[in-house]
């Protein structure tokens, strides 16, 4: 987006008063008319601003920028650099190949569609314009045996970030968040590494903010849900990403300072199956068992009739 009218956003978005065009003329080394004519560009996008005679102009809607929600935060690694793009195959493949060029940590790449998303086990990440779709680069310094605790990093990120819409969010392993056994959140998390190093991993993660106004795809075999459903109320797109961010950005300092323990016992406690009876597919057979445990690289540890059995991907579903 033109510069000008990102700050123009982002002063309205940020204020709860009127903002006058001489303030944001001056802000901008503009005449009064330039702002007039930037604002009349963003209104015939869609945009609500009103113009207020004697006080100025306010913005009478949730709009998602990258210049309000980085005026929002406030965080030491995570959000430096945002980009929103409109449309994208895949906001992951986009973080990726930014990775490759060079990019510092700390990118996020939100999109309002994705075409060719990909969700675990090769099935097709849904993003829809009631969704929240985003991906987080990360430079850590980890062997890669240890990238899964980032996933698992990032479901307490979004378990924390949720439950501040609703206390009854779990997460499910290894990385789906549900509200009352129906989905509202998924996570994939990818990486580019060599032996004994990692160069890049990128936390890519969706959320249902509204049900689709033509109904869930038919691809999709299990119980979804979303925000809006769940509070009753209409959730802003920028706050709840400005809230995952902050929770984001928090746990990976905790995770860098503290190590997984801290981690583990936030996953634990928020699991919806924590010494429960579940049945996991792993791809060949389903599995019956308590779950246990879960262990440092992120497997599931299941008391079976047979001993504990270690389980390191699979559909979970409580009995």
């Amino acid at each position: 987006m033109n510069q000008a009218r990102e700050h123009i956003l982002t002063r309205l978005g940020m204020s709860n008063t009127p903002i006058s065009g001489d303030d944001l003329a001056a802000e901008l080394g503009l005449t009064r008319a330039g702002v007039w004519k930037h604002i009349q560009i963003l209104k015939k996008t869609g945009i609500a601003i009103e113009a207020q005679a004697g006080k100025g102009y306010v913005l009478n809607e949730d709009v998602f920028s990258a210049g309000l929600i980085k005026a929002k935060l406030s965080t030491q690694r995570i959000g430096k650099r945002i980009m929103i793009l409109e449309e994208t195959g895949s906001t992951n493949r986009d973080t990726m190949a930014e990775a490759e060029a060079g990019t510092p940590e700390g990118l996020v790449i939100f999109a309002n569609k994705q075409t060719g998303g990909k969700g675990r086990l090769g099935r097709t990440w849904h993003t829809m314009p009631e969704s929240l779709a985003a991906s987080v680069l990360l430079r850590p310094e980890l062997p890669p045996e240890q990238v899964p605790q980032l996933s698992l990093l990032t479901a307490v990120a979004l378990h924390d970030a949720l439950s501040c819409y609703c206390p009854d969010i779990r997460i499910k392993w290894p990385n789906d968040l549900l509200y009352h056994g129906a989905k509202v959140a998924g996570i994939l998390t990818e990486m580019r590494a060599e032996p004994g190093r990692v160069h890049a991993v990128v936390l890519g993660f969706g959320i249902n903010l509204a049900a689709p106004a033509d109904g869930w795809p038919t691809d999709i075999n299990k119980p979804a849900t979303d925000l809006a459903s769940i509070t009753a109320t209409q959730v802003s797109k920028t706050d709840l990403a400005v809230a995952i961010l902050h929770a984001l950005d928090d746990w990976y300092d905790i995770y860098l300072r503290g190590g997984f323990a801290p981690v583990h016992r936030a996953w634990w406690q928020a699991h919806a199956a924590s010494g429960a009876k579940v049945s996991v597919y792993d791809g060949r057979n389903y599995i019956e068992g308590i779950a246990r445990a879960l262990d440092n690289d992120g497997a599931l540890l299941l008391e079976t009739a047979s001993g504990t059995q270690r389980i390191i991907a699979g559909d979970l579903e409580l009995i």
